[in-house]
């Protein structure tokens, strides 16, 4: 296939920030799978089987966390990738890491963060996954960060595109490291943000059915389900209902990753692109959906959003998670000292840095140590009563 040309080769890669020597050498591994490596290992990952994905701290031990979803990422990511004769290694730490930066609570706790933070650069969750990779997490004697390659930076930075108005937080990266952020990334890190569209577009569905936030009633209103659906039926008639479901989100799946692989060939094809630094130079996105496919794609994402992200005890879930984030922040604000010795022993005296030193704090929290935080300063009894069955 033409698109393997077009691969990401670890044995030509960028290199890394630091220069690493006298490294032991740990195995037969390339660049990019050390990458991956260090991204699981890293306490940052392990951090978000207790982050929010679509429901706030559920009640469930079956909904997916940050961490289960990253890790069906990866494993559709992959499995495009092998199709496409691109890096898979690559494309797998990509799927991994690209949800790091999230902070307590998904998307209602960044909103709180943005607004904090908001005179002082504010927040966003992508350029915070590159500090928390390159700056916060540091295993290592000698250099800050973990020291992924230059692909890997490139491909979290970019993996929605062009990066051309960083916020501070990814600008920081920039300077330091230049990632050549108006261009677009590799074909890797393209894959590696369609599967995250492809694992949340059909696993939240999963979810909803099984909180009974959405029905089987509803989702036959949505014309891409009801043809999966009608078709699932068709091949096991009287079949129980929730394994009919449980077959309708693996085959919509396999539609979507099946429609990705010939697109991208296409794409590729018609860009005249043979090679990854044309891949980045081809001016629009290569790696994704059917303009069909994609149509319909959208059409999913409004209706999930009408109906399973604006539900009302999912709003609740969210106003009670934002309370918890800003009363938090200002808290810390008023005084370090709430944040432990660690924390607070490094405070820095400029206003500005002292902001985003609390932003990098509470960034890392999972959902519960923050209603615990929240609980030891404001009192178990005031913690939102969405948030209180934690």
């Amino acid at each position: 296939m033409t698109t393997a040309r077009c691969a990401s080769d670890p044995a030509a890669t960028r290199g890394r920030r630091h220069e690493e020597v006298g490294r032991v050498v740990r195995g037969p591994r390339d660049a990019f799978q050390r990458d991956r490596d260090r991204i699981i290992h890293s306490i940052a990952f392990r951090r978000l089987r207790h982050k929010t994905q679509v429901f706030v701290c559920p009640d469930g031990d079956h909904y997916r966390v940050r961490l289960t979803h990253s890790i069906e990422v990866a494993q559709i990511g992959r499995g495009i990738a092998r199709a496409l004769g691109l890096n898979e290694d690559l494309t797998e730490a990509l799927c991994l890491a690209h949800d790091i930066g999230h902070p307590p609570f998904g998307h209602a706790g960044e909103a709180a963060l943005k607004a904090a933070m908001q005179a002082h650069g504010g927040f966003d969750h992508n350029g915070h996954t590159l500090r928390t990779l390159a700056r916060l997490e540091c295993p290592y004697p000698r250099f800050d960060g973990l020291n992924l390659t230059w692909e890997t930076l490139e491909g979290l930075a970019k993996h929605n595109g062009p990066a051309r108005h960083p916020g501070w937080a990814l600008a920081d990266i920039d300077a330091d490291f230049p990632l050549d952020l108006a261009s677009h990334a590799s074909l890797e890190a393209q894959i590696a943000a369609v599967a995250d569209d492809i694992a949340y577009d059909n696993h939240d569905i999963d979810d909803g059915l099984r909180a009974g936030l959405l029905g089987l009633d509803q989702l036959m209103e949505q014309p891409f389900v009801a043809a999966n659906f009608r078709a699932v039926e068709a091949r096991f008639p009287g079949a129980p209902r929730d394994r009919l479901l449980r077959e309708l989100v693996r085959d919509q799946i396999g539609v979507m990753v099946n429609d990705v692989i010939a697109a991208t060939a296409a794409n590729v094809a018609d860009a005249g692109a043979a090679s990854v630094d044309e891949v980045r130079a081809a001016g629009r996105t290569l790696g994704g959906f059917s303009r069909d496919l994609a149509a319909k794609e959208r059409d999913l994402k409004r209706f999930m959003y009408a109906n399973l992200y604006h539900h009302p005890s999912q709003l609740a879930a969210a106003e009670g998670a934002r309370c918890v984030i800003a009363r938090l922040f200002d808290a810390y604000l008023a005084d370090p000292s709430l944040m432990g010795e660690d924390w607070s022993s490094r405070v820095p005296g400029d206003e500005g840095a002292t902001i985003r030193h609390i932003g990098d704090y509470i960034a890392g929290m999972t959902d519960r140590f923050a209603i615990d935080r929240y609980a030891e300063i404001f009192g178990r009894v005031d913690v939102p009563e969405a948030l209180a069955h934690v």
